[in-house]
């Protein structure tokens, strides 16, 4: 059936966008678009209208919309059971766990629910490590990126090297401090300047790929020194997943393309394909929490576990990691071409399906507005900071939706009015 023909048979819904924002709080600044139903990689709006999706929720709906495979894990696990806590053994959050450690360089597996919750309990371990492992009897401090993000709690955008993220909510926590990214020399500076005051370098943490810092994929040379680093002086590293993980990168595992293992790394957003989860895996050497110490209520419990073990499944079945790559590579020369054809760009990067187009510094254009007028044309894309158009559609692309995406925003970018 063709999206046209779907678009025909999609019936309009009544929405209130004035009722919404009156009980709702406005955390968000959210586009003008109510969506109503999806399936595959497209949606559609409570009017009527077809959007081509390549945000996927923002690189989580791994599978797409409405899956057959997250369609039947998710109805068979609520007709059993879908939450008990973690009073009791969950046996799929066992199986869950087994997959995980077996498919990458962890040991050891902790569930909860978001990717910032993930990196909280990489932040606590790192912390108790610090003063129970290595003794640190000082203040031991984590090292992460300039443009980094790591979520929301207090630690996590105290972690993430954006002041735009910490205005109005300090006091922020202590033991955090910021170099540049892809930067050797600086974090080298960074950890004598903090070794020779009365604090330790405990973590280093970083992105495999920076997400919201415009889509700037680490360097091989870069991650290797890190690691070298971290090995001679006693310290963990610690890799945020949240976003590149779950093959996202056309590997399981974004770290796989760096060359290097970390000692810590979480994993959220496309592990259950849109249901909440969240995980940080270490090895065993650092999985140093004890019951009493970290836990979580809703935390791998039956039905995210369930519906994390179907995308898996997927992945592996359907050969994504493949399509990924494939798809990934096909996306950035077209990308590649609509910027020789239009003057505003002046890089395209990523790896897999995560990738980004960066906008020249000078030009009179940001990325909030490509993004309006795409989703005027039908379709859906994300920004990554003011100058940069992300592309993270689901892992389930087909070679002529990326065909229809670069088509569409060839329109959208010849009907821009930039001045």
């Amino acid at each position: 059936m063709s999206p046209q023909t779907i678009l025909d048979q999609a019936p309009t819904q009544t929405f209130d966008q004035t009722e919404f924002d009156q009980y709702v709080m406005g955390t968000y600044g959210r586009f003008p678009v109510a969506i109503a139903r999806g399936e595959g990689c497209r949606l559609w709006d409570t009017e009527g209208k077809s959007y081509l999706d390549f945000v996927a929720g923002i690189a989580t709906c791994t599978l797409g919309h409405a899956h057959p495979a997250l369609i039947n894990a998710t109805s068979e696990q609520i007709k059993k059971y879908h939450h008990v806590s973690n009073l009791y053994y969950i046996p799929e959050q066992g199986q869950l766990a087994k997959w995980l450690v077996e498919h990458s360089c962890a040991d050891k597996v902790f569930f909860c629910n978001s990717g910032a919750e993930a990196n909280e309990a990489a932040i606590k371990l790192v912390r108790k490590y610090a003063h129970t492992v290595s003794d640190f009897l000082e203040q031991p401090v984590i090292l992460s990126a300039k443009a980094s993000f790591h979520g929301r709690t207090l630690a996590t955008i105290t972690a993430t090297g954006q002041p735009k993220y910490q205005k109005h909510f300090h006091p922020l926590p202590d033991g955090f401090a910021y170099v540049p990214y892809n930067d050797i020399q600086a974090l080298k500076e960074a950890i004598v300047d903090i070794d020779e005051g009365n604090r330790r370098v405990a973590a280093v943490m970083l992105e495999p790929l920076q997400g919201e810092g415009g889509v700037r994929p680490g360097e091989l040379e870069y991650f290797k020194a890190v690691r070298q680093i971290c090995d001679e002086n006693n310290i963990l590293l610690v890799l945020d997943e949240v976003q590149v993980g779950v093959g996202r990168t056309g590997k399981y595992w974004g770290y796989e393309n760096l060359g290097i293992e970390p000692d810590i790394f979480t994993s959220a957003k496309g592990l259950a394909g849109g249901i909440p989860i969240g995980a940080m895996l270490c090895k065993d050497s650092c999985a140093v929490l004890n019951p009493g110490e970290h836990a979580s209520t809703f935390g791998g419990n039956p039905f995210s576990c369930a519906s994390a073990l179907a995308v898996i499944d997927t992945l592996e079945s359907d050969n994504l990691l493949e399509n990924t790559n494939a798809r990934g590579q096909q996306l950035r020369t077209g990308l590649e071409g609509l910027a020789q054809k239009y003057p505003y760009f002046t890089e395209v990067r990523g790896w897999g399906l995560i990738n980004g187009m960066e906008i020249k510094a000078d030009l009179d254009l940001t990325s909030i507005q490509v993004v309006k007028a795409a989703m005027d044309h039908g379709l859906f894309l994300a920004p990554a900071g003011p100058k940069v158009l992300r592309f993270v559609p689901p892992l389930i692309v087909s070679a002529a939706e990326i065909d229809e995406a670069i088509a569409l925003l060839d329109k959208t970018l010849a009907n821009l009015d930039i001045g």
